[in-house]
């Protein structure tokens, strides 16, 4: 594993991989951002972006309208992220119905906080936008992954919670609802699944130095490291069920 998980290194990847006639879609913010900092792209290769309007949403029905441009004769590599892919996600069932030949790599951005504020100062858009990221779209991955993974009789989904599910936070109301709102629809879910042998991880990261911070924080968790993580509880023998994990900076000390 090591840093291959990073969204610039794996994107750098995919592209080397791509054949020469290859069409990439992509959707909003780093699926489009990364794709074409990152990504080499060759002759006879198209690159599709929404860069400049960046609409979430975007991805899935430009990469069907490719499909239709091209009748259905040529793969489109469609790049999505977590928060984007949810809002055209039924456009899964016309790739699936129709057969099209597209094939989907989401971006797991892990969560979604607007930013940090009193209740009674967060407007009802910021609301609407922070539980469709953070819960919303993890139960339609869940509802959508579930029938191929007891198809093919087992599975493990991982999703990425927060350690504010351990304490309440002043100014994080609406983030800390969306996590801790997961962290039951997650447990409930984990139940329901066990019977066709699909396990469900549930992992709380603290503290994290992602650019994502106003300021670096070089003695909190590497991103890496909570990638090495999620793969670690993957890579378990499939009788070992990882039910809670957490995982926090050495420095950490709000709990």
């Amino acid at each position: 594993h090591g840093p291959g998980i990073h969204p610039y290194v794996a994107m750098d990847e995919l592209f080397t991989q791509l054949a020469e006639d290859e069409i990439v879609v992509t959707g909003n913010g780093s699926a489009c951002v990364v794709s074409f900092q990152a990504g080499v792209i060759r002759r006879g290769q198209r690159l599709w972006t929404n860069s400049g309007c960046a609409t979430m949403g975007y991805d899935l029905p430009a990469a069907i309208g490719v499909c239709a441009a091209t009748q259905g004769r040529q793969r489109v590599i469609c790049i999505a992220g977590d928060g984007s892919i949810m809002m055209n996600l039924q456009e899964l069932q016309t790739i699936a119905g129709y057969g099209l030949p597209v094939k989907v790599f989401l971006i797991n951005n892990a969560g979604y906080n607007e930013r940090k504020a009193p209740l009674w100062e967060v407007e009802l858009g910021e609301f609407d936008r922070m539980l469709a990221v953070n819960l919303r779209a993890p139960f339609l991955l869940m509802r959508a992954a579930f029938p191929d993974m007891r198809a093919r009789g087992g599975g493990c989904i991982v999703n990425i919670l927060s350690t504010v599910c351990h304490f309440d936070n002043e100014t994080m109301s609406v983030y800390t609802a969306a996590k801790k709102g997961l962290m039951g629809l997650t447990d409930v879910f984990r139940k329901e699944a066990r019977p066709f042998n699909i396990r469900v991880a549930s992992i709380y990261p603290g503290g994290t130095d992602t650019a994502f911070r106003p300021a670096p924080r070089p003695d909190y968790l590497k991103p890496e490291s909570v990638a090495e993580a999620v793969c670690a509880v993957l890579a378990l023998p499939a009788e070992v069920a990882v039910h809670h994990l957490t995982l926090r900076p050495m420095v950490e000390t709000n709990f």
